[in-house]
């Protein structure tokens, strides 16, 4: 052997080491038993369980009555093997978009270990990996359980093609979407392409009206699409109260109402999540749990 082929042995083992470590990494480690909700990391790819989701109780969540509702028959229909709709719940900040698709799960979840249906199971999918949506649905289509897909804040910004990934993944691939997953995505744009991203298309496509469509048509694979809109000031203090009767604060509202009307000016906007700061405000100056 020549000293020259001796050298290339350390770098041949290098390289054959590394090739090594990209295929174990291949192998994704898919195990829905741990508990009811995970986050996907696509490298490696793996689903982190999270045993206590953060999230509030259903009844809480007031001024949103018809998207909670056809949300959980949407999510019971699902659960129950039965035809239901991607979802966007699309609209203000703070009006409890992502809280009522983990409360929706938590309730249907419930429903289906007491009748004893497939276990219903919610991933997160962060807005970054959206890329890697497909991949995800190939693991997860020969799975016995029901699966809820979660994006919050799903958007995307100019020069960016990974909604191509999305819409292939919801019904435009060769595969479709698996009957055992449903996609549930929350933002604030009821189109989820900018404004000025679609008429930069318009305005450099050679046919303006097909660029168009190609964006717009990615909201179109979500079959449900659910508008939160700013409360009004009534239901901002029936947020505030809701929350009241459940921690057992029981001062009554001629106490805490000027109160609670200034925070929220100071805040410059009335949401549920306004309401849950001035609660967690209110009750800390006060010295109550909550619980």
């Amino acid at each position: 052997m020549k000293n020259d082929d001796k050298d290339l042995i350390p770098l041949l083992e290098r390289i054959a080491n590394a090739l090594e470590a990209l295929g174990g990494i291949q192998s994704p480690r898919i195990d829905l038993d741990a508990t009811d909700a995970f986050v996907w990391h696509p490298s490696p790819p793996h689903l982190q369980p999270v045993p206590q989701v953060s999230r509030i109780d259903l009844p809480l969540l007031h001024g949103i009555d018809r998207a909670r509702d056809t949300l959980i028959a949407n999510t019971r229909r699902f659960s129950r093997g039965l035809p239901a709709n991607n979802a966007l719940l699309w609209g203000a900040r703070g009006m409890g978009k992502s809280s009522l698709v983990k409360a929706a799960h938590a309730a249907v979840a419930a429903e289906a270990q007491k009748e004893k249906l497939a276990a219903l199971k919610i991933i997160e999918i962060h807005r970054e990996d959206i890329e890697t949506l497909p991949g995800l649905l190939g693991h997860l289509r020969d799975k016995q359980e029901r699966i809820i897909l979660f994006c919050d804040d799903l958007s995307f910004d100019a020069g960016d093609t990974s909604y191509k990934s999305l819409k292939a993944a919801l019904e435009g691939g060769i595969e479709g979407r698996p009957d055992n997953v449903i996609f549930y995505a929350t933002s604030n744009r009821r189109h989820l392409i900018p404004r000025d991203m679609i008429e930069n298309e318009r305005s450099t496509a050679i046919n303006p009206s097909e660029a168009v469509q190609e964006k717009v048509s990615l909201s179109d694979r979500f079959g449900l699409w659910l508008g939160f809109h700013n409360c009004s000031q009534d239901q901002y203090l029936q947020m505030i109260q809701g929350y009241f009767d459940h921690f057992g604060i029981s001062e009554s509202q001629d106490e805490w109402r000027g109160d609670a009307l200034e925070w929220s000016t100071t805040r410059g906007s009335r949401s549920g999540r306004v309401a849950w700061q001035y609660v967690q405000d209110y009750a800390g100056r006060n010295g109550v749990s909550l619980n």
